[in-house]
């Protein structure tokens, strides 16, 4: 769902950079009612509006050329306007990261693309699917980041990611290790939010001074929880008195995933 993860994953699993992405989690293709739908894990696009569709999977069911095939073509007949040319078609990659070996000759990356049989002449559609397993042996014959990548998919601990040093995979990491703290954080929103609402209540009939107070020590806790907190926010938090403001930036800072996120989206 995160779109700078998505384009890191991307990266490390293409080996180039590319350019901003956009992505939809758990995104339903369904071109007629009558047929079959596909529902792709991941749906991203990039700026040249090249397509991508990965999917995790973990158990073999001995479908994915034609599975693979299948979601090649729901992906091409979505991205195509009725009255657009077929030379419009962007390049487009299916990708499926697997815990299994999906071929059985121990490699950790799979790629294809259409060729003909007589003299190995590629198409050109511009077409590629992709398999990648955390099974593979081969390790000197791929990029050692996209080795990485794959083991960090069934080892995503911190010691893990310290052993390896790769940069992408820290990245990877800390991205995310602060997600699944905001999952955690969003969970508590509603209290969150409850609670500054009750202390605006409460500040009515206890005092404005308790009650501003109150929402600046729940502010400082939350902003502790993301890094060190600068003095010149320190000091903006502490002299604000206005209650809507405060409890504002209190649900705020129970989401964001850094002091940086915090400052920039606070006015």
């Amino acid at each position: 769902m995160d779109p700078e993860t998505c384009q890191l994953v991307l990266e490390i699993i293409l080996g180039r950079k590319l350019p901003k992405v956009n992505v939809h989690a758990e995104h339903n293709v369904s071109i007629n009612s009558d047929f079959r739908s596909a529902r792709f894990d991941i749906y991203a696009n990039d700026e040249i509006q090249v397509n991508y569709n990965v999917e995790s999977q973990i158990k073999d069911e001995h479908n994915l050329p034609k599975r693979s095939r299948f979601y090649q073509s729901e992906l091409d007949a979505y991205s195509l306007k009725p009255s657009a040319d077929f030379n419009e078609l962007k390049p487009s990659y299916v990708i499926f990261i697997c815990t299994f070996d999906p071929f059985g000759d121990g490699l950790y990356r799979y790629s294809f693309r259409q060729r003909c049989d007589e003299n190995g002449r590629e198409l050109g559609d511009e077409a590629y699917r992709i398999f990648l397993s955390t099974k593979g042996e081969n390790e000197k014959d791929v990029p050692i980041e996209l080795v990485h990548f794959l083991r960090y998919m069934e080892h995503s601990t911190d010691e893990y990611v310290e052993e390896t040093k790769d940069e992408a995979i820290t990245k990877l990491h800390d991205r995310v290790t602060n997600l699944k703290k905001w999952r955690t954080l969003e969970a508590q929103y509603m209290t969150v939010e409850e609670w500054a609402r009750g202390r605006e209540k409460d500040a009515a009939n206890e005092g404005r001074a308790e009650g501003i107070q109150a929402h600046v020590s729940m502010l400082c806790e939350f902003l502790k929880e993301l890094g060190e907190i600068p003095e010149s926010l320190l000091e903006k938090v502490s002299a604000e008195k206005v209650f809507a403001t405060l409890s504002r930036w209190v649900m705020l800072a129970a989401k964001v995933s850094s002091i940086e996120e915090f400052i920039e989206k606070m006015y």
